[in-house]
């Protein structure tokens, strides 16, 4: 009878602690998502399966997913960081007055006429000030011209990053590793 409890114990301890660790793992350090839409085109296509770390910190350039709505998220590129001034001349994006190269869009470039991102100041969006407020992120979608971002709806409050991400694991053939 002992060895009998034993062996039942023995069969179920691994299975709770792998229950137990999975939801750790899924409630604190990472998720899974899929990408819904166009806006990051041609970076991320729809239907992509990601993996979103909700430990990191979003710094420039990172991808990152947060909650739009009460019961959407989007996904975006981080453009500018509390403080920065923003603005686009001439197809070129430019934070705090320097000019930034932006290689993730260079394919969506090549395949279109005219400028892939249309001139903007901060001032020009929701945000209407000079700067990235205080606490918030100015996102943009990949898909410059198709991408509901930070030009309609403002800048993003830094406690509604759900995490960055830059791993795709599906499908299979298109895994890949984003680099900034």
């Amino acid at each position: 009878m002992v060895t009998e409890k034993r062996k039942i114990w023995g069969w179920a301890q691994p299975l709770i602690i792998g229950v137990v660790l999975a939801f750790i793992i899924r409630s604190f350090i990472i998720i899974p998502i899929v990408v819904e839409g166009a806006s990051m085109n041609a970076t991320l296509l729809d239907q992509d399966r990601m993996i979103v770390n909700k430990m990191d910190k979003p710094e420039r350039f990172d991808i990152i997913v947060f909650h739009a709505t009460n019961t959407e998220d989007y996904i975006k590129r981080v453009i500018g960081l509390p403080g920065d001034k923003v603005e686009y001349k001439n197809d070129t994006l430019y934070i705090n007055g320097k000019a930034y190269a932006e290689p993730y869009l260079d394919k969506q470039k090549e395949s279109v006429i005219g400028a892939l991102t249309p001139d903007f100041t901060l001032e020009d969006t929701p945000v209407k000030q000079l700067t990235v407020p205080d606490g918030e992120l100015f996102v943009m979608g990949d898909n410059r011209r198709y991408s509901k971002d930070s030009r309609q709806i403002g800048s993003i409050p830094i406690d509604k990053v759900v995490g960055t991400t830059n791993i795709v694991y599906w499908p299979v053939k298109e895994m890949k590793i984003i680099k900034k």
